[in-house]
């Protein structure tokens, strides 16, 4: 399964990192293709370096401005003109997307993609990887749009919180099974 990751490319402390490279053991070990923002750099190299040296494959999608940070060996490296350009091509190479740790670049995608999914633009399983609660208060600003009738659609149709990357992949898996 190709599995788009949207994720920090800065530099984090063990409490991410850690989680961070079991779940790209995890994807490269099942076999499974990281396609990711192409960065050789914070978050984005350590799930990068546990997918590749579990046997993984890489597909990257960089930005031309980012270019000069992206991997050299990955198995295959777009670059986008753009970041609107980045963002669809991520999802055009994709079965399902996992949204990790990240700054306002990762909630863009994350938002990008779930009113996508909303609209019924693609049906791939979308997955938040709530890492020592980083996504709570997100969950919880869900909830309260799906209570108060902002979501057209049930929220556990958009997306699916997982506490760690087993929860995560086996989701996945199971979705990919079904569709």
């Amino acid at each position: 399964m190709n599995i788009c990751v949207f994720l920090s490319a800065a530099d984090l402390d063990d409490h991410y990192t850690v989680p961070a490279r079991e779940f790209a053991e995890l994807l490269g070990r099942g076999g499974h293709t990281l396609v990711w923002g192409g960065s050789e750099s914070g978050l984005m190299k350590v799930v990068a370096d546990g997918v590749q040296a579990a046997g993984g494959r890489l597909v990257g999608v960089s930005v031309e401005f980012l270019a000069a940070k992206a991997r050299t060996n990955a198995d295959e490296m777009v670059i986008a003109r753009d970041l609107a350009e980045r963002k669809a091509l991520l999802l055009e190479k994709a079965d399902a997307v996992v949204v990790m740790v990240g700054g306002t670049g990762t909630l863009d995608e994350a938002t990008e993609i779930l009113e996508l999914k909303k609209h019924g633009k693609h049906t791939k399983p979308v997955v938040l990887l709530n890492t020592a609660g980083f996504y709570d208060g997100l969950r919880q600003q869900f909830q309260r749009m799906e209570d108060e009738g902002f979501l057209p659609v049930p929220l556990t149709d958009l997306v699916f919180f997982a506490k760690d990357g087993v929860g995560a992949l086996a989701y996945l898996e199971e979705a990919a099974g079904h569709q």
